[in-house]
């Protein structure tokens, strides 16, 4: 397993991070490679994704979700072996911290070399600095889901 940390500082705040963050099916809209998801219930949802051009599918289990605080998953079948977290830390009122924790098992050849190169890790930092954008230019959280896993 080969593990990533990063980390994005938004201004907004935390609700409005979290908020975003929990409408899985928007995710294509800053997270480079994601084709589309699809929330299949409460906490599973279907991943579609090409990288480099491989298509993968795979589903994740949410395994926890605390409003304001962490989302936390692991895949549960399919072409990807991989768990993580994203916390949201409130600096102020207007200005949140997001870190994204990912363990990802490389498949394959590819998968690998492309790990050693380090092309998770700038993905996910990319997806982060994308999040930024893509929130901050909104203001406002396209929806919610405000339940606890």
């Amino acid at each position: 397993m080969s593990a990533v940390e990063e980390s994005v500082e938004v201004d907004v705040p935390v609700t409005t991070a979290y908020n975003q963050w929990t409408q899985f099916e928007e995710f294509p809209q800053f997270m480079e490679g994601v084709e589309r998801i699809e929330q299949r219930g409460p906490t599973l949802t279907h991943w579609v994704t090409k990288v480099g051009g491989a298509t993968r599918e795979f589903d994740a289990a949410i395994t926890e979700q605390i409003p304001d605080e962490r989302v936390a998953w692991t895949t549960v079948e399919g072409e990807a072996r991989q768990a993580g977290v994203v916390t949201f830390h409130r600096l102020d009122d207007g200005h949140t911290k997001v870190m994204l924790q990912l363990e990802h098992d490389p498949q394959g050849i590819a998968d690998t070399v492309g790990d050693k190169l380090g092309f998770v890790r700038r993905q996910a930092k990319g997806d982060l600095k994308r999040f930024k954008t893509y929130i901050e230019s909104r203001g406002v959280e396209s929806g919610a889901w405000r339940g606890q896993v």
